[in-house]
């Protein structure tokens, strides 16, 4: 069974949770992820730990209170023509892929999440394959001026 552990404003992460989560995706998100300020960045966005929109973290635990999961989820503050959330990181641990946990986190953020979600994904990222069968599409190619 997965025990999953939702985060948000008002159910933050003790510090040391906070940390282990960071790790977690720093480690976990391989060749897909960011430098570690960036994705605590994102996670102090989730936990409004300053003036944004919000989100939620969602960890998902073994039978000894290992990260199996996590997911981080920033609304956008927008509607309709931007979907009001972004899924900016998702991993799982590589000793468990494959073993339905990326699965269950998206269901339980699908069900979280207030209104439309929106994620950015590599074309090679072997994910790519879940996001589409949980039923995201791709309708944009999205492009970047980096100033």
């Amino acid at each position: 069974m997965i025990e999953t552990k939702i985060f948000n404003e008002n159910n933050k992460p003790s510090n040391e949770e906070k940390q282990a989560i960071l790790d977690f995706l720093f480690q976990n998100l391989e060749n897909y992820g960011d430098p570690k300020a960036d994705i605590e960045k994102a996670m102090d966005f989730a936990l409004k730990n300053y003036t944004s929109f919000g989100g939620l973290l969602l960890v998902s635990y073994n039978n000894d209170k290992q990260i199996t999961g996590a997911v981080v989820l920033n609304q956008t503050g927008m509607k309709d023509y931007i979907p009001e959330n972004i899924l900016v990181y998702i991993a799982t641990h590589k000793n468990v892929r494959g073993q339905g946990i990326g699965k269950h986190l998206m269901a339980e953020t699908i069900k979280h999440a207030n209104g439309n979600i929106a994620l950015h994904v590599e074309p090679d990222n072997p994910a790519k394959f879940l996001y589409e069968k949980v039923g995201f599409t791709n309708k944009y190619l999205e492009m970047r001026l980096i100033k």
